[in-house]
């Protein structure tokens, strides 16, 4: 990502405008030790399985990432102008790590993968626009009794 005193001054500015409300509460839960969780990534970097619908230029929807995908088999579609792709061109695992979690999986590092994982586009849309499709995600995610995430914001 281009460092935020290498912009131009409007666009520094407008970056450092977008609210970032603080959490007001603590977890009310814990989970199960590392080594017994099961976990799924969430990423907002535009990315999706060849096939898929490309991401519009503000979409809030999301696109769903089976398990089994190779992480190199996935595209990018990020609408973002100033999204540096050049990360994600050389390692998909900067934005979405399925082959550290896979690794980790094999380790016992923890406890298993997750079905499905889900990628949204992280551009142009104020965050309470994707409230109607992160619900859904969490749904999905506790149908495949998922109890830990990884979210990779881009």
């Amino acid at each position: 990502m281009v460092r935020l005193s290498d912009l131009p001054d409007y666009e520094a500015d407008h970056l450092l405008a977008k609210p970032c409300p603080p959490f007001k509460t603590q977890p009310w839960v814990s989970g199960p030790p590392l080594g017994e969780r099961r976990v799924a990534v969430v990423t907002t970097a535009g990315v999706h399985s060849p096939g898929e619908q490309t991401f519009d230029f503000i979409d809030t929807s999301y696109r769903v990432i089976p398990g089994d995908t190779d992480g190199s088999d996935l595209l990018m579609s990020h609408s973002s102008v100033n999204f540096d792709r050049s990360g994600f061109q050389q390692d998909v695992n900067v934005v979405f790590p399925i082959d550290r979690l896979r690794e980790f999986e094999a380790a016992g590092e923890i406890g298993s993968l997750a079905r499905f994982h889900y990628a949204f586009m992280g551009a142009g849309a104020r965050a309470e626009d994707f409230e109607p499709g992160a619900r859904e995600v969490a749904g999905l995610l506790k149908e495949d009794q998922v109890n830990a995430v990884l979210l990779c914001p881009v």
